[in-house]
């Protein structure tokens, strides 16, 4: 016989057939807790659905009415909002973290050590806190005095710098050989060529991680569109599924179906940059 395996935890697994079956039926519920609400709202967003309490697990018909009927009441520009944020959004918070992640790793400047309690301490305010003055500064932008109340831009700017991305690409800069860069500079490199040569490369992973967690923090933003839209045509996905949501002439289908549109980027972006998210959580964990 086998000797019995350890678990995670240092328990002995169980080889008995009461053991099998109880770690099948842990699983079993497992499974229907984390995967009964999406199943849920797929089988919702392809039936028949005119009453919450009739949503189910089991399909009972299939339709394409419900998408039809989201497109109608403007699904498709709220999500074509939602994709010109997250968009440029993105872009903006990436180069500005790899570009502060840089100098926080491979500079010794006066106030560095403030700089990251600063940036620290912005992820441990809730956002509700800083939603007034938020709102206060997009409303007058400092030095050029602009307005973004209103517009998409609002809504961009402020995701520009996010503390979380700024820290990850800190400590990975930090464990790139400084060796590297020492003998870049004996060949005459300069920073800038250095930044994009030499360090930029070597933190792919990195940039996966904060990838797709940019991503996905852009996508589900509610607040920061709540505070700045002042009308439905500068509304976000997440936004416009509240308004659907307390229609009383839009029914659980269509709801179902606009948050299935919804959720489909940020699942699709997890798969496409999987194997870079994956190894840069693996590095980051063999690093600490």
């Amino acid at each position: 016989m086998s000797a019995p395996t350890e678990t995670a935890l240092g328990l002995t697994e169980s080889r008995s057939i009461g053991g099998r079956i109880l770690k099948a039926v842990i699983y079993l519920l497992v499974l229907i807790v984390f995967a009964g609400p999406l199943l849920a709202l797929l089988v919702g967003a392809f039936g028949h659905i005119k009453d919450p309490t009739q949503l189910s697990v089991v399909p009972k018909g299939f339709t394409l009415d419900n998408f039809r009927i989201a497109f109608d009441q403007g699904v498709l520009k709220y999500l074509l909002n939602s994709f010109f944020v997250v968009g440029f959004g993105l872009l903006l918070q990436v180069a500005v973290s790899v570009l502060a992640g840089y100098a926080l790793a491979r500079k010794v400047f006066p106030g560095m050590t403030l700089a990251l309690v600063a940036i620290l301490a912005t992820l441990m305010l809730p956002e509700e806190i800083l939603a007034l003055p938020l709102s206060v500064i997009l409303s007058d932008l400092p030095v050029v005095h602009f307005n973004l109340i209103g517009t998409l831009a609002g809504m961009i700017v402020p995701l520009g710098a996010w503390g979380f991305s700024i820290l990850v690409m800190t400590e990975f800069m930090k464990d790139v050989p400084r060796e590297l860069e020492e003998a870049a500079r004996i060949d005459g490199a300069g920073d800038l060529r250095i930044f994009a040569q030499i360090i930029l490369p070597m933190c792919k992973p990195a940039l996966g991680v904060i990838g797709v967690f940019g991503f996905t923090m852009i996508w589900d933003q509610y607040l920061l569109p709540l505070l700045v839209s002042t009308d439905s045509s500068s509304y976000t996905l997440p936004l416009a599924l509240r308004t659907l949501r307390i229609d009383p002439s839009v029914t659980p289908g269509v709801v179902m179906a606009a948050s299935l549109l919804a959720l489909l980027p940020s699942v699709i972006v997890f798969l496409f940059f999987q194997r870079s998210f994956v190894s840069g959580l693996s590095s980051g964990a063999l690093k600490g």
